[in-house]
């Protein structure tokens, strides 16, 4: 599969684009801009209080077609029957906290929810609301329902809303938007009967029972790996530190805090595994006596921690493999393949994905990466910053190629 070539996806599909009433309604005119220049024939439907924001006329110009709008028009012929048959995708940008609530509940008392319950193409949802809305108990149980059901959910960006304050609640960007859709739409299977054991986040070290020494890492490519594997077909297990993220649907995972019980937690499963991928961030050191009680804060200026070092994870496993495809990250801010390169010796890695963290707009924290894999058998890819579930697909792709080049060496060997 070729992750880089995403008008190719588009072209030719059908995509129901649904708008709520939100007022960043407006960026949805751009987002069927986009969809139409990869190629998409786009249907739109909008909710009655989405044409309070901007009206139909407008999507009907870009579209070239006529705008759904009302269950009962005439006109419309069933369209909560006849949209959702034809349609590839199904995405509502942008979502409002009640949407996802009659989505999650199952209502349908308009266009919209009505033709949701016909659907069975992908549904993508990029939510936008208030800051105070996003993170209320009730929107964050109908966002995991809608998730559980096998939603694409995007995660709204933080930034300033439009009651003034600066908060989580930002439609998310037009590419991640698009990307989710390309990824919706390239059902393939390349990856059916494998096994993938995954670590993402950072570990947790105590120093006493309030404090703890850690890193900046968020999870989100090794989250994004699992989702992808997911994606094609593999059977995935993710062992993740502490994060913030919503578990992917339809992955095993298994919630860890230190590097010990990381690594207790792969050795687990490392046996079931045929590949294994380690991007999490695990502690290089730990406390070596951590404190049963909260240590109080001393008269003295100083004060000296004595560390040990933890479990190397990675050389662990890599002397325990049978046949597995082991691949590690390498997190760096300079002389990038120096170390990785010598890191994938030093470990027996078969790829490692290094990546500079400094890179402006990349590293931790951020929703895009860029990196260059490199395999044992010499082979070096690089590629610029992109959306890290893109960087995934393009992860397990070397993977694939990888198992490839080697089954073939070993078949020219044996003939030899």
């Amino acid at each position: 599969m070729d992750a880089a070539s995403p008008a190719s996806v588009l072209q030719g599909r059908r995509v129901v684009l649904a708008v709520t009433g939100s007022i960043a309604a407006y960026k949805a005119v751009s987002l069927l801009r986009s969809l139409r220049q990869d190629g998409a024939a786009v249907s739109v439907v909008m909710t009655r209080a989405a044409t309070k924001f901007i009206a139909p006329l407008t999507f009907e110009v870009l579209s070239g077609e006529r705008v759904t709008t009302d269950l009962f028009e005439a006109h419309e012929e069933m369209k909560h029957l006849s949209l959702p048959e034809l349609a590839d995708a199904i995405v509502v940008a942008p979502a409002t906290a009640n949407f996802l609530a009659k989505a999650a509940v199952g209502l349908a008392d308009d266009a919209l929810s009505t033709l949701l319950l016909s659907a069975r193409c992908p549904l993508i949802v990029a939510p936008a609301m208030d800051g105070d809305m996003w993170h209320h108990p009730t929107v964050v149980e109908h966002t995991a329902t809608l998730r559980a059901r096998g939603a694409i959910v995007l995660d709204p960006e933080i930034g300033p809303l439009a009651s003034g304050q600066v908060a989580q609640g930002r439609l998310a960007d037009e590419a991640r938007i698009l990307e989710s859709i390309r990824t919706a739409l390239m059902p393939t299977a390349d990856w059916t009967g494998q096994r993938v054991l995954i670590s993402a986040g950072p570990t947790q070290e105590a120093i006493d029972p309030v404090r703890f020494i850690s890193n900046r890492s968020s999870g989100k490519m090794g989250y994004a790996v699992a989702e992808a594997a997911r994606d094609r077909g593999a059977q995935v297990v993710l062992v993740s530190g502490p994060t913030a993220l919503t578990p992917p649907a339809g992955v095993t995972v298994i919630p860890v805090t230190t590097a010990d019980e990381m690594a207790t937690a792969l050795r687990a499963h490392f046996a079931w595994a045929t590949v294994v991928v380690m991007a999490a961030a695990v502690a290089d050191y730990r406390p070596k006596d951590a404190a049963p009680q909260k240590l109080k804060k001393r008269a003295q200026p100083a004060w000296s921690l004595e560390l040990e070092s933890s479990a190397d994870i990675l050389a662990m496993l890599s002397a325990q493999r049978t046949s597995q495809i082991l691949v590690g990250f390498a997190a760096e801010t300079e002389h990038l393949l120096v170390h990785a390169k010598e890191k994938l010796a030093a470990k027996g890695l078969d790829l490692i994905v290094a990546n500079d963290v400094s890179t402006p707009g990349g590293g931790f924290g951020s929703d895009q990466n860029a990196a260059v894999i490199l395999a044992r058998n010499g082979r070096q890819q690089e590629f610029g910053l992109m959306p890290k579930r893109r960087l995934a697909d393009h992860i397990l792709t070397a993977v694939q190629d990888y198992r490839r080049n080697r089954q073939s060496d070993r078949t020219t060997t044996a003939i030899e």
